[in-house]
């Protein structure tokens, strides 16, 4: 179904997302070299805008076909973490890459519905990321109500507890 309201994917300017999200968090710059690390990517450096104090007022770095779009917390505003969803050839070596820089694993690679394996895990600036990659084979897990783990509720309940407190 095509939207009315939204502009067709093919009509975004610089071949982006219709959706790209935007954290506000302390410390972009560092934000913008944990990404670029754990994933292998480059900050779009045309759209980094200093503020006179040094600070990001705006920073991108593009995963794939969507820009994740990054800022310093200005006086009186809250951060603004995100809960991210990114999919990966294996979860397994950004993972590593990111606990190695102050992650926190949240859920171990797990199987997932639909031929994936999942992780997650809590960056230092509290930005949540579901990694996924494909799994091809890969039975699905038994859901928790017939008998299977409830790991990835449990881990994910957890976690989303823990940082309210």
């Amino acid at each position: 179904m095509t939207s009315e309201i939204l502009l067709p994917a093919h009509s975004v300017p610089r071949a982006g997302a219709v959706l790209n999200p935007f954290v506000i968090v302390d410390d972009a710059a560092g934000l913008i070299t944990f990404v670029s690390e754990v994933f292998d990517v480059t900050e779009t450096a045309e759209a980094r805008t200093p503020m006179p104090d040094g600070t990001l007022i705006h920073a991108e770095l593009r995963l794939g076909t969507v820009d994740l779009m990054v800022g310093d917390r200005r006086d009186g505003w809250p951060a603004r973490p995100a809960l991210l969803q990114l999919w990966v050839r294996d979860v397994a070596p950004p993972l590593e890459r990111a606990t190695a820089r102050g992650a926190t694993v949240v859920t171990e690679p797990t199987s997932f519905y639909g031929e994936t394996t999942l992780a997650r895990m809590l960056d230092p600036w509290q930005n949540l990321w579901w990694l996924y990659a494909p799994a091809p084979g890969q039975p699905d897990p038994t859901p928790h109500w017939d008998g299977g783990s409830d790991t990835v509720f449990a881990t994910l309940d957890y976690a989303l507890r823990s940082m309210a407190r």
